[in-house]
């Protein structure tokens, strides 16, 4: 990030919601309503979790894992979107918007390498059922916990360092509500920026399109796996603990696939702040509820736990 010591521009303004003068009070109320819920969500995921011992298997781990990774996600993002909407200064600092970038980037990539270690860990426990406790042992888990936020890590360094290093000669509006690569190229100057955009989008679409090919084949051996035997015998508990993260990894890379791998052509302010609501704050509110209603042991435990809260002397 040393492109701050020549960089003519100290500070970016962020102008993304105005076009929306009107909405954004509304857009303040809505935001923050399903962050809270975001945040409620997954701190229910993750204490559920912890108190509940039958829980505690490699599957729910890496479900609390990728809680916290959500959390921390919202938390790079959305507190700072919302104070934007009730500001009439939308102004961010050159180290506040490149550290923006760095945890967003870490995050959020931290959270598709664990999608990918949990579609790993469902076919494992269909697929090789027998290894299941060598493969997903203690140890083992947790080395694939530790290297997903190594490889988010990276990520996040790799794209931040490159962009930041760039030079920012001025405008300096970014059009956008969040510090995100493409709005940020677009404000820099220099004869390698160019290079620089072609190299960041090959390094995350690589990655994105890694993550999702990794899943599509943990589930082609699944599917291949179940049409060995009678669907009666393992068909409706195997869908039943893949569709809650079948159905994360639908939204998490279609959502992507709308910020990444969208055309070039005319774009507008108001479409390219819609379509980063829906990968900012649309996602991470989804994830808690579709993992609550569609994980049939988990939501049983989640009753059980808020019943016992709620009604102790019934328990």
């Amino acid at each position: 990030m040393q492109g701050a010591n020549h960089s003519a521009v100290t500070e970016f303004i962020f102008i993304g919601f105005s076009t929306f003068p009107r909405l954004q009070l509304m857009f303040f109320l809505l935001f923050l309503l399903m962050y809270l819920f975001t945040l409620l969500g997954n701190l229910l995921i993750m204490a559920t979790i912890w108190s509940e011992r039958s829980l505690h298997t490699p599957m729910y781990l890496f479900l609390c894992a990728l809680s916290i990774s959500e959390i921390l996600y919202t938390l790079a993002i959305i507190p700072r979107m919302l104070s934007d909407l009730l500001s009439t200064h939308h102004s961010i600092s050159f180290l506040a918007c490149s550290c923006q970038m760095f945890f967003s980037f870490t995050f959020g990539f931290t959270h598709s390498f664990l999608l990918t270690v949990m579609g790993y860990d469902r076919y494992v426990a269909i697929c090789q059922p027998l290894h299941y406790n060598v493969l997903m042992s203690p140890h083992g888990c947790a080395c694939l916990v530790a290297w997903s936020w190594v490889g988010g890590s990276i990520m996040g360094t790799v794209v931040t360092t490159a962009i930041f290093n760039l030079t920012f000669c001025g405008p300096n509006e970014i059009h956008h509500f969040v510090c995100h690569v493409t709005p940020v190229l677009q404000l820099a100057c220099g004869t390698n920026v160019l290079l620089v955009a072609k190299g960041v989008g090959l390094v995350c679409i690589s990655a994105m399109l890694g993550c999702l090919l990794l899943i599509l084949l943990s589930y082609a051996f699944i599917v291949t796996s179940l049409l060995r035997i009678p669907p009666a015998e393992g068909w409706h508990k195997a869908f039943s603990t893949c569709a809650s993260h079948l159905t994360v990894v639908i939204v998490h890379h279609g959502f992507a696939s709308v910020i990444y791998l969208k055309t070039k052509g005319p774009q507008s302010l108001e479409g390219d702040t819609l379509m980063g609501i829906t990968y900012t704050v649309l996602t991470p509110f989804l994830s808690p509820i579709i993992f609550s209603l569609r994980n049939k042991e988990l939501k049983t435990t989640m009753k059980k736990t808020l019943l016992s809260k709620l009604y102790p002397e019934k328990i």
